[in-house]
């Protein structure tokens, strides 16, 4: 009786696996973006793009001054070139990259929010004690607001 070994059999060699696909960014807010912040993002995103592209700008912009309709085939050179860099970095991962940055400065966003709130309590804060007014914005002492007849 010959006996079964249920085990494949072993060629010596390790097998190698195809190098596993980069996983998509890992975002700290999952909640979807209002159509304002989207609308940052983009801003971000396009900014990023002509950054990367602004030789490209800077000669198509020199090639177009002071022309009007010439402009077309004049720097068509230029155009075509700015174009094409404009396609070649406006790519999904870049704009990957530009959420991620908009993310990274939502804190930022906020203590400037914070900072920007203090001091708008503190200022009103001084206008009252300067016109000498109430919460309600009624002068102390004679009890009329500002303005109103004696």
């Amino acid at each position: 009786m010959a006996t079964m070994n249920s085990s494949p059999p072993q060629t010596g060699t390790s097998i190698e696996t195809p190098a596993a696909p980069k996983p998509p960014p890992v975002f700290r807010n999952p909640v979807p973006l209002s159509a304002g912040q989207e609308q940052q993002v983009r801003e971000l995103y396009y900014k990023r793009v002509r950054t990367k592209c602004a030789d490209e700008i800077r000669d198509f912009a020199s090639c177009a001054l002071n022309r009007t309709i010439s402009a077309t085939w004049a720097c068509r050179q230029q155009r075509l070139a700015m174009n094409a860099c404009m396609v070649h970095h406006a790519t999904p991962a870049e704009q990957d990259a530009a959420r991620e940055a908009w993310f990274t400065g939502m804190e930022e966003r906020r203590k400037e929010r914070e900072e920007k709130e203090r001091k708008r309590v503190e200022q009103e804060k001084f206008h009252r004690e300067w016109w000498g007014l109430d919460e309600n914005g009624v002068r102390k002492g004679n009890g009329k607001a500002p303005g109103s007849p004696t």
